[in-house]
């Protein structure tokens, strides 16, 4: 292997960190920022609407972007404006600037987002092998330092603006420099014009099927991230400090499960480690549904985690493969992921207002068994890594360009 497409490599893993980061920075401070502006609950949630469909737009327009772009020319302008977007979020003065200012960081996140999945998968069918688990593996890293510099700021008394500003100011040069580390990816050989007329012809029906599985993965994770400290407190009577528990411990599992989902995937097939997968999200949120006490419903937090982590990197990985340029086609699954993270939280909150939050999330269950069903309906031939075709001279040219 190269050291060229090692950076390459290294560097998509820390553009997954630096994303967590980011994101989380926004997701830890969400309450402190409400609290400064005073907003009431549907404020708050009018917010994160306006930043979900923000990256769900830029989602939909990465088809010609990237065709037209590459994965590595998106990345290199859309972090730094995705850390740029996150001060206005900080310097918000209002609601409605607030709602502008997340719709604005939510479009440049969503750059950001189909790009890195686009460049991991460009990195991955270099290598020839599966990586992508690996590489989301650093977005919980990034999630969780996020998590952890915050208690920090808060412990030393930094304030918000000030706690934000600092994390905007390190991302900025840290993305500028990640970008020289990133790999040139197959749609950069061709004229803009080409490549945005080929961005526009249908998609294979495998890259539908596949965001369909990633809808149901993120709208499983959207359902712990969104209700699992209300179902603890509400359901089971948790102390708020017992139910503050509940999230990392479902992302430490996540973070163990897509370290080894890479090796998992090359032991026994995309393929079968999906529907096995899916099967034990459904089983592990059946026992948290069902748990009669808050130790047993954590420890299934954890095991969810661990069952759901790999299924939306192994959907986007083979969106990737499934086309001869990976960006079109991981920009549509990752737009239809986003769709599912945002219907999830409302659909339980419709639920639980008609019936409980108990039987509310039982809506996870039945999308674990959707994603196991769904896994075997995939081609065989759809869920290997297929190393991207390339001409006489450009894959040297590529990994020069990496250099």
């Amino acid at each position: 292997m190269t050291r060229a497409l090692r950076k390459a490599r290294h560097g998509a893993v820390l553009t997954f960190v630096l994303a967590g980061l980011m994101c989380g920075t926004f997701t830890v401070r969400l309450p402190a920022l409400a609290d400064r502006l005073r907003l009431p609950e549907s404020s708050v949630g009018l917010t994160l609407l306006s930043w979900g469909l923000g990256a769900l737009l830029t989602m939909q327009l990465m088809r010609v972007v990237l065709a037209r772009f590459g994965s590595r020319g998106v990345l290199r302008a859309a972090a730094p404006l995705c850390a740029a977007s996150l001060v206005l979020v900080a310097f918000a003065p209002s609601f409605p600037v607030l709602a502008v200012a997340a719709a604005l960081f939510g479009m440049a996140f969503g750059a950001v987002d189909v790009g890195m999945n686009a460049q991991g998968s460009a990195v991955e069918r270099a290598y020839g092998r599966p990586i992508m688990s690996g590489m989301h593996a650093g977005w919980c890293v990034g999630a969780i330092s996020a998590g952890l510099l915050g208690t920090a700021a808060i412990a030393l008394g930094l304030s918000l603006t000030a706690h934000i500003l600092v994390v905007a100011l390190v991302s900025v040069p840290a993305a500028l420099a990640l970008s020289r580390m990133h790999l040139p990816d197959a749609a950069q050989r061709t004229a803009g014009a080409a490549s945005s007329a080929r961005s526009r012809r249908r998609l294979p029906g495998v890259v539908y099927l596949l965001g369909a599985i990633t809808f149901a993965a993120f709208m499983v994770e959207g359902v712990v991230a969104d209700w699992n400290g209300l179902y603890l407190i509400g359901t089971l009577h948790a102390s708020e400090a017992v139910a503050a528990l509940g999230y990392p411990v479902f992302e430490a599992g996540m973070l163990l499960a897509r370290l080894a989902g890479d090796r998992l995937r090359g032991r026994y097939g995309a393929r079968g480690l999906v529907a096995f997968s899916g099967a034990a999200t459904a089983l592990t949120f059946l026992v948290v549904i069902a748990a009669p006490v808050t130790v047993a419903a954590v420890a299934g937090l954890f095991f969810i985690g661990l069952s759901v982590a790999t299924i939306s990197p192994m959907a986007l990985s083979l969106a990737g493969t499934a086309t001869p340029e990976p960006g079109p086609a991981i920009a549509q699954a990752s737009a239809m992921g986003y769709a599912g993270l945002l219907l999830g939280p409302v659909v339980i909150g419709f639920l639980s207002s008609a019936a409980s939050l108990r039987a509310a999330m039982g809506v996870a269950v039945v999308l674990g068994v959707v994603i196991a069903v769904a896994a075997r309906l995939l081609p065989a031939s759809r869920t290997e890594i297929i190393p991207l075709p390339v001409r006489p001279g450009d894959e040297k040219t590529r990994l020069r360009a990496a250099a």
